[in-house]
Protein backbone atom coordinates (compact mmCIF):
# COMPACT_ATOMS: atom_id res chain seq x y z
CA UNK A 1 0.00 0.00 0.00
CA UNK A 2 1.67 3.72 -0.84
CA UNK A 3 2.40 5.90 1.73
CA UNK A 4 -0.30 8.58 2.34
CA UNK A 5 0.83 12.03 2.12
CA UNK A 6 -0.01 14.39 5.04
CA UNK A 7 -0.58 18.04 4.27
CA UNK A 8 -0.46 20.16 7.02
CA UNK A 9 -1.90 23.91 7.48
CA UNK A 10 -0.49 25.89 9.77
CA UNK A 11 -1.80 29.71 10.33
CA UNK A 12 -4.27 32.29 11.97
CA UNK A 13 -8.06 32.51 12.10
CA UNK A 14 -8.25 32.11 8.14
CA UNK A 15 -6.93 28.64 8.72
CA UNK A 16 -8.56 27.35 12.18
CA UNK A 17 -11.85 28.96 10.88
CA UNK A 18 -13.83 27.55 14.00
CA UNK A 19 -11.88 23.68 13.70
CA UNK A 20 -12.47 21.60 16.92
CA UNK A 21 -9.07 21.65 18.78
CA UNK A 22 -9.72 18.52 20.54
CA UNK A 23 -10.65 16.81 17.70
CA UNK A 24 -7.62 16.23 15.17
CA UNK A 25 -9.92 15.21 12.56
CA UNK A 26 -11.45 18.57 12.57
CA UNK A 27 -10.47 21.18 10.02
CA UNK A 28 -13.13 23.70 10.01
CA UNK A 29 -15.47 24.96 7.68
CA UNK A 30 -12.85 27.46 5.85
CA UNK A 31 -10.34 27.02 2.94
CA UNK A 32 -9.01 23.60 4.43
CA UNK A 33 -12.09 21.56 4.39
CA UNK A 34 -12.68 22.85 0.62
CA UNK A 35 -9.01 21.62 -0.28
CA UNK A 36 -9.45 18.42 1.71
CA UNK A 37 -12.30 17.58 -0.34
CA UNK A 38 -11.26 18.30 -3.29
CA UNK A 39 -7.82 16.14 -2.37
CA UNK A 40 -9.77 13.48 -0.81
CA UNK A 41 -9.68 11.08 -4.20
CA UNK A 42 -6.26 11.03 -3.89
CA UNK A 43 -6.07 9.51 -0.50
CA UNK A 44 -3.95 12.49 1.28
CA UNK A 45 -4.27 13.08 4.58
CA UNK A 46 -5.08 16.90 5.45
CA UNK A 47 -4.31 18.32 9.24
CA UNK A 48 -5.44 21.72 10.16
CA UNK A 49 -3.17 23.72 12.89
CA UNK A 50 -4.30 26.79 12.04
CA UNK A 51 -5.23 29.19 16.06
CA UNK A 52 -7.15 32.25 15.97
CA UNK A 53 -5.43 35.60 16.86
CA UNK A 54 -2.01 33.82 15.84
CA UNK A 55 1.15 35.90 14.51
CA UNK A 56 4.24 34.62 13.22
CA UNK A 57 6.08 34.29 17.26
CA UNK A 58 2.54 32.20 17.92
CA UNK A 59 3.39 29.68 15.39
CA UNK A 60 7.14 29.83 16.68
CA UNK A 61 5.78 28.84 19.59
CA UNK A 62 4.42 25.79 18.73
CA UNK A 63 6.24 24.70 15.68
CA UNK A 64 7.25 21.92 17.42
CA UNK A 65 3.95 20.65 17.60
CA UNK A 66 3.20 21.24 14.11
CA UNK A 67 5.85 19.37 12.90
CA UNK A 68 4.97 16.48 14.91
CA UNK A 69 2.07 16.17 12.91
CA UNK A 70 4.81 14.44 10.08
CA UNK A 71 4.07 17.21 7.08
CA UNK A 72 4.74 15.68 3.66
CA UNK A 73 3.17 18.61 2.38
CA UNK A 74 3.39 22.05 4.73
CA UNK A 75 1.10 25.15 3.98
CA UNK A 76 2.07 27.80 6.32
CA UNK A 77 -0.52 31.18 6.20
CA UNK A 78 0.46 34.02 8.59
CA UNK A 79 0.48 37.32 8.40
CA UNK A 80 -2.60 39.82 8.92
CA UNK A 81 -2.23 39.91 12.45
CA UNK A 82 0.97 40.98 12.53
CA UNK A 83 -0.42 43.95 10.58
CA UNK A 84 -3.70 43.98 12.56
CA UNK A 85 -1.87 44.15 16.23
CA UNK A 86 -0.50 47.17 15.52
CA UNK A 87 -3.60 48.70 14.92
CA UNK A 88 -6.10 47.37 17.61
CA UNK A 89 -3.87 46.66 19.86
CA UNK A 90 -0.87 49.20 19.80
CA UNK A 91 1.58 46.33 19.32
CA UNK A 92 3.08 46.27 15.93
CA UNK A 93 5.50 43.39 14.29
CA UNK A 94 8.35 45.20 11.65
CA UNK A 95 8.47 43.42 8.44
CA UNK A 96 12.46 42.54 9.63
CA UNK A 97 11.12 40.30 12.59
CA UNK A 98 8.13 38.98 10.75
CA UNK A 99 10.61 37.82 8.31
CA UNK A 100 13.12 36.62 10.81
CA UNK A 101 10.45 34.73 12.50
CA UNK A 102 8.90 32.79 9.41
CA UNK A 103 12.60 32.26 8.32
CA UNK A 104 13.28 30.36 11.62
CA UNK A 105 10.43 28.37 11.15
CA UNK A 106 11.33 27.13 7.78
CA UNK A 107 14.61 26.35 8.17
CA UNK A 108 13.22 24.15 11.17
CA UNK A 109 11.29 22.83 8.57
CA UNK A 110 13.53 21.95 6.26
CA UNK A 111 15.93 20.71 8.86
CA UNK A 112 13.11 18.23 10.12
CA UNK A 113 12.74 16.77 6.36
CA UNK A 114 9.79 18.88 5.15
CA UNK A 115 10.36 18.96 1.62
CA UNK A 116 7.16 20.55 0.00
CA UNK A 117 6.41 23.84 1.35
CA UNK A 118 3.68 26.46 0.55
CA UNK A 119 3.68 30.25 1.20
CA UNK A 120 0.26 31.60 1.13
CA UNK A 121 0.65 35.63 0.61
CA UNK A 122 -1.55 37.52 3.12
CA UNK A 123 -4.48 39.56 2.31
CA UNK A 124 -6.86 42.56 3.57
CA UNK A 125 -9.27 44.57 2.03
CA UNK A 126 -9.94 47.90 3.57
CA UNK A 127 -13.60 48.25 4.27
CA UNK A 128 -13.12 51.55 6.62
CA UNK A 129 -11.52 54.99 4.75
CA UNK A 130 -9.05 55.11 7.55
CA UNK A 131 -8.09 51.47 7.01
CA UNK A 132 -6.52 52.46 3.75
CA UNK A 133 -3.20 53.20 5.35
CA UNK A 134 -2.73 50.05 6.97
CA UNK A 135 -2.01 48.20 3.47
CA UNK A 136 1.47 50.45 4.04
CA UNK A 137 2.27 48.20 7.50
CA UNK A 138 1.11 44.52 5.14
CA UNK A 139 2.65 45.19 1.86
CA UNK A 140 6.20 44.78 3.51
CA UNK A 141 5.22 41.32 5.34
CA UNK A 142 3.72 40.08 1.65
CA UNK A 143 6.94 41.20 -0.09
CA UNK A 144 8.82 39.55 3.44
CA UNK A 145 7.02 36.09 2.05
CA UNK A 146 7.64 36.46 -1.65
CA UNK A 147 11.61 36.59 -0.82
CA UNK A 148 10.76 33.52 1.33
CA UNK A 149 9.18 31.22 -0.82
CA UNK A 150 12.53 32.27 -3.10
CA UNK A 151 15.01 31.71 -0.34
CA UNK A 152 13.29 28.44 0.71
CA UNK A 153 12.65 27.06 -2.24
CA UNK A 154 8.56 27.36 -1.59
CA UNK A 155 5.54 27.52 -3.69
CA UNK A 156 4.08 31.05 -3.36
CA UNK A 157 0.27 30.87 -3.45
CA UNK A 158 -0.53 34.52 -4.32
CA UNK A 159 -3.80 35.92 -3.12
CA UNK A 160 -4.12 39.30 -2.06
CA UNK A 161 -4.87 40.60 -5.68
CA UNK A 162 -7.21 37.97 -6.40
CA UNK A 163 -9.54 38.67 -3.28
CA UNK A 164 -9.04 42.30 -3.64
CA UNK A 165 -10.50 42.17 -7.34
CA UNK A 166 -13.53 39.79 -5.94
CA UNK A 167 -14.26 42.40 -3.42
CA UNK A 168 -14.01 45.06 -5.88
CA UNK A 169 -16.60 43.08 -8.13
CA UNK A 170 -18.98 41.81 -5.40
CA UNK A 171 -18.37 44.03 -2.28
CA UNK A 172 -16.45 43.46 0.45
CA UNK A 173 -19.41 41.94 2.15
CA UNK A 174 -19.88 38.97 -0.13
CA UNK A 175 -15.86 37.96 -0.01
CA UNK A 176 -14.30 39.15 3.43
CA UNK A 177 -16.83 41.58 5.31
CA UNK A 178 -14.05 43.04 8.05
CA UNK A 179 -11.35 42.73 5.32
CA UNK A 180 -9.83 40.02 6.73
CA UNK A 181 -12.40 36.80 7.60
CA UNK A 182 -13.82 35.17 4.11
CA UNK A 183 -17.25 34.39 3.45
CA UNK A 184 -17.55 31.03 1.87
CA UNK A 185 -16.99 32.70 -1.07
CA UNK A 186 -13.84 33.98 0.02
CA UNK A 187 -12.91 30.64 1.18
CA UNK A 188 -12.83 29.07 -1.95
CA UNK A 189 -10.84 31.51 -3.41
CA UNK A 190 -8.36 30.59 -1.04
CA UNK A 191 -8.86 27.09 -1.86
CA UNK A 192 -9.05 27.50 -5.68
CA UNK A 193 -5.52 29.25 -5.65
CA UNK A 194 -3.56 26.76 -3.31
CA UNK A 195 -4.87 24.10 -5.27
CA UNK A 196 -4.19 25.46 -8.51
CA UNK A 197 -0.44 25.75 -6.90
CA UNK A 198 -0.75 22.05 -5.53
CA UNK A 199 -1.01 21.03 -9.19
CA UNK A 200 0.84 23.38 -11.21
CA UNK A 201 3.76 21.96 -8.50
CA UNK A 202 2.47 18.26 -9.41
CA UNK A 203 2.71 18.84 -13.04
CA UNK A 204 6.17 20.43 -12.70
CA UNK A 205 7.41 17.31 -10.71
CA UNK A 206 5.87 15.19 -13.43
CA UNK A 207 7.81 16.56 -15.82
CA UNK A 208 11.21 17.08 -13.94
CA UNK A 209 11.10 13.10 -13.06
CA UNK A 210 9.94 12.10 -16.46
Amino acid sequence: MPRTTTLVFAGDSITDSGRDRDDVASLGDGYVSLIARAVAEGGETVVNKGISGNRAVDLEARWDDILAAGPDVLTVYIGVNDMWRRFDSDDPTSSEDFEATVAGLLEASRAAGVERIYLIEPYFVPVRDDQVAWLDDLNPKRDAVRRLAERFDATLVELHDAVTAAAAEHGAAAIVPDGVHPTPRGSEIIADAWLAAYAATADAQKVGSA
